[in-house]
């Protein structure tokens, strides 16, 4: 692993050549300051890293208070192929430069969905989940990190093999599954799911099967755009758009345990957390 001086980093990222990942906490990110243009990534949350830190573009510089989280961040990108990290020494502590304190959002485009992670407590401590419509497998890499056996699925081929070699590198139990989730299978099987995640997809046809698929007190964790997202950004289609309330009629039998609706994270949504009873539905 290569280290960075502060005063080296400093002239680097000044001059473009670097982007900065902070692996503190979101209260040591705002109230201890950090570098202008950071990116906040706790290292709780960085098994997500290798599907969203793009290993394209400039080297990623890690940092944290002292230099010792960030340096265990930077042997995870290590591990998991994405080359060129560097790690500040000393970390923020021995830093200099100028430094911003406003407040860092962990869910964004490099973390993983807010909804899902704020469900962890109702997570399976052991079992078998499922990432339907992965993308590039964030949602994958987090629930395999806490020690689920995760089958992610999408259809496109590049980004699963990418995913694979990532989870085939850090030891994760993950597989991938290329399917075409709209070609009219059942695509999930029965009773086979501890836990179900689906962020900013929708097919409708898919519900039955995604109820269907969830093992007795299995768990289903959703969210996706509305209507109203239609108004202010993407998607606008109204086949990618729930109608208001939609989302809970569309999980019946489930037990809904949480839900929200509304305008979350500049995006419009639905969100819920539903569980499947004892009984077969």
């Amino acid at each position: 692993m290569r280290s960075l001086r502060p005063d080296e980093a400093e002239a680097r990222i000044a001059a473009g050549e670097l982007r900065v990942v902070d692996v503190r906490s979101p209260a040591e990110f705002e109230n201890l300051g950090h570098i202008p243009g950071a990116v906040l990534l706790p290292l709780g949350l960085f098994a997500v890293a290798p599907a969203t830190l793009a290993d394209d573009g400039p080297p990623w510089l890690v940092c944290c208070e002292h230099g010792i989280r960030s340096a265990r961040a930077v042997a995870i990108l290590e591990q998991a192929g994405l080359t060129g990290a560097l790690n500040l020494a000393g970390g923020m502590d021995q830093w200099r430069g100028a430094r911003e304190f406003t407040a860092g959002e962990p869910f964004g485009p490099h973390g993983p969905n807010a909804w899902v992670v704020g469900q962890a407590d109702l997570w399976p401590r052991r079992g078998r989940a499922l990432d339907v419509a992965c993308g590039r497998g964030r949602h994958a890499l987090l629930l395999a990190g806490a020690g689920l056996t995760v089958t992610a699925v999408d259809r496109d081929a590049d980004r699963l093999a990418a995913l694979r070699e990532s989870a085939q590198r850090l030891g994760l139990d993950l597989e991938v599954s290329q399917r075409d989730l709209e070609a009219g299978d059942n695509p999930f099987g029965t009773e086979t799911w501890d836990l179900i995640v689906v962020v900013n997809y929708l097919h409708r046809p898919l519900f039955p099967h995604l109820i269907r698929a969830l093992s007795p007190g299995g768990l289903l964790i959703y969210e996706t755009f509305t209507r109203r997202q239609a108004e202010s950004g993407h998607p606008r289609r109204p086949e990618y758009l729930l109608e208001d309330g939609e989302l809970q009629e569309r999980v019946r039998p489930l037990e809904v345990l949480r839900e929200r609706e509304g305008r979350y994270d500049e995006r419009w949504v639905a969100s819920l957390a539903a569980r499947r009873g004892a009984a077969t539905i």
